[in-house]
């Protein structure tokens, strides 16, 4: 149990001191830790509620700190998995993949079908979406929130005023965002060097997840083109039918020739269409990170959602989550030509320096309205760079810096802590403290204490 919360801050092992209170209940269920942060797993000496909605228990309440130690009545790793790999989804949500005959139909006719249509379709399907009490919308931080109350436990029952972690970022960066591109579509495509162009002139790179198989020509010179402007491919699905996860023998079939494509494409990352996903298959994958969970899934076709805005390891697969609202369901579904909702989602990933993963499709842009939000957009992330110190590279550079911060070790030697390992010049040592019962960051050499929203 104390890997997982020394994983998350990379601080060293002794300042995570974390115990098991009994065995825990063999059903999963809800209960709380603090009244907003919702989890899902076994509890000790009770039995957690089916259902997240009405009085759940809060495990908090019977959390103990004796000697150094802090005792809770649930598995620390159970928990975090069980909301990362959502396994609480597919435990009993009813809504939580539509039927796949519905399924089957809808990407049958999909091609056929304009936007005005498919998009009356998908709000019929989604329906009541703004009742669901988990996870919380626009914007789930439970993993995060857990973390962070846990550290702040082993503080009290420490007697420590501080615990020193490597900072989440490089350069001592305060959040990090990333723009990624879905090519749907042969319009899509022919609008990517048009996209380039806005986004240079923005001073933002981004990723384009290629579909290999069936929608669209894949002709080398256009790879070439995304490549010699530095631009990252991924790879997008086989064929966006949909069908990939139906079952294991699809997905069996399908992988192979995925995997395949993403040696061709010297592809690094991938993402399943529609964000379609069952983490426990990823070890079939040959890629290097995943950019299919989101963060909150309300608004799409398969309900969930990873309850963090930071990147998680799946097995040797890192996902990079979704954590803000796509472009389609904002324009189309919420029918929101603002950035109100991605603003509102930028504050509440800083409180907990997180990552913003963006999807804007090339497709749903090429008209004057939508491409004016997105430029708005651009500019925004501009001032997120500039003004509060955000890190803004292309995904695969977010995987070389998570891989190189989870193998890097703090140090204590006679002169103080020190950072070992690759990438150790670009990391930063911060100290977590408690003020007021919340948490606060503060990285060395930097003059302001940056403050976490736990309480």
């Amino acid at each position: 149990m104390n890997d997982s919360l020394s994983e998350y801050y990379r601080c060293p092992e002794k300042y995570a001191r974390i115990a098991l209170e009994g065995p825990v209940s063999g059903d999963s269920g809800y209960f709380t830790f603090g009244e907003d942060a919702v989890c899902y797993g076994g509890l000790t000496g009770r039995y957690p509620a089916r259902s997240p909605k009405g009085k759940v228990h809060d495990a908090l309440a019977d959390t103990k700190l004796h000697q150094g130690v802090v005792s809770v009545p649930f598995d620390l790793s159970q928990v975090a998995d069980n909301l990362r790999f959502e396994r609480y989804a597919l435990a009993g949500n009813s809504h939580s993949v539509v039927s796949k005959a519905v399924r089957k139909s809808y990407y049958f006719v999909r091609p056929l079908l304009p936007v005005k249509v498919r998009k009356h379709l998908q709000k019929a399907h989604l329906k009541g979406w703004e009742r669901l009490s988990f996870p919380h919308w626009p914007v789930d931080t439970t993993v995060d929130t857990l973390f962070e109350r846990l550290l702040i436990l082993n503080m009290r029952a420490q007697g420590l005023e501080r615990i020193p972690f490597i900072w989440f970022w490089p350069d001592g960066a305060s959040s990090c965002a990333v723009m990624t591109h879905d090519v749907e579509t042969t319009l899509g495509r022919d609008f990517s060097s048009t996209l380039m162009d806005i986004n240079d002139s923005f001073g933002i790179k981004a990723s384009f997840q290629v579909v290999p198989e069936k929608r669209y020509e894949v002709p080398e010179s256009y790879l070439e083109s995304l490549r010699e402007r530095e631009f990252e491919i991924n790879v997008q699905d086989l064929n966006h039918d949909g069908r990939l996860y139906r079952d294991r023998e699809t997905f069996m079939e399908r992988v192979g020739k995925i995997n395949q494509y993403g040696r061709e494409y010297h592809a690094d990352g991938f993402r399943a269409a529609v964000l379609y996903r069952q983490q426990d298959w990823y070890d079939q994958f040959e890629f290097a990170y995943d950019m299919s969970v989101p963060n909150v899934a309300h608004l799409d076709p398969q309900r969930g959602g990873c309850c963090t805005v930071m990147p998680y390891f799946v097995g040797k697969l890192l996902e990079l989550p979704v954590t803000m609202t796509q472009d389609y369901p904002l324009f189309h579904i919420l029918n929101d030509y603002s950035l109100d909702l991605w603003k509102r989602q930028t504050d509440l990933i800083m409180q907990k320096h997180g990552f913003m993963n963006f999807i804007v499709h090339p497709d749903y842009i090429t008209t004057a309205r939508e491409r004016a939000i997105y430029e708005a957009l651009l500019d925004y992330m501009v001032e997120l760079r500039s003004k509060k110190d955000v890190w803004i590279p292309i995904p695969g550079d977010v995987n070389r810096w998570w891989r190189q911060r989870a193998a890097m070790k703090l140090v204590e030697d006679a002169t103080g802590w020190h950072i070992a390992g690759e990438g150790a010049e670009r990391a930063r040592i911060a100290y977590a403290s408690e003020k007021d019962g919340r948490m606060t960051y503060t990285l060395t050499g930097a003059a302001e204490p940056a403050v976490a929203s736990s309480r």
